[in-house]
């Protein structure tokens, strides 16, 4: 397993219908839709740590995984906060990993690329969403810029990788 600390719970499917359906991404004719998938065997997208398991800190941002390399990182903050990321290899996906922990709605935004999305974070619980930006332009070093409540606190990890390939659509009978 590539992130031991995951406790996996149906609200996580909930949190990735949310978190994909809020994403935007300008001029949706030229650009790719974003993805919140992982590539390699199946994992959440999104996670909440129960009290039987470890609980990840939000002092300490998501990880990435071995396929994976750092871009950016920004360790624990409070309210809104910009920050910048690295260049990446043409063809590689742009990796959004963010852990919160506090009531409110917190919205990301990568500039460069025009993608924004919100993450409703909990009271007492922390919550870590990975989101894969599979865009024209996301081998460029940008800004993410985050817009949250001070009571909110939140870490943050960019990264580069291989994009995911999109599951087929399910079928219905």
């Amino acid at each position: 397993m590539r992130h031991p600390n995951r406790a996996r719970l149906s609200v996580a499917a909930a949190l990735v219908i949310l978190t994909t359906a809020a994403c935007t991404s300008g001029d949706a004719e030229s650009k790719q839709p974003t993805q919140a998938t992982r590539t390699g065997p199946p994992s959440p997208s999104s996670e909440v740590a129960s009290g039987a398991t470890a609980q990840p800190s939000v002092q300490q941002p998501p990880e990435l995984d071995s396929t994976e390399t750092l871009a950016g990182l920004r360790q624990k903050t409070k309210g809104n906060a910009s920050f910048a990321f690295g260049k990446g290899q043409k063809g590689e996906a742009l990796i959004v990993a963010v852990r919160c922990q506090g009531k409110g709605t917190m919205k990301v935004a990568v500039t460069s690329v025009n993608v924004s999305f919100p993450l409703e974070c909990l009271a007492d619980e922390v919550t870590t969403t990975y989101n894969q930006v599979g865009v024209s332009g996301v081998e460029h070093s940008g800004t993410v810029s985050v817009e949250a409540p001070t009571s909110v606190h939140w870490s943050m990890t960019i990264g580069r990788g291989r994009p995911a390939t999109p599951e087929p659509p399910a079928q219905t009978s």
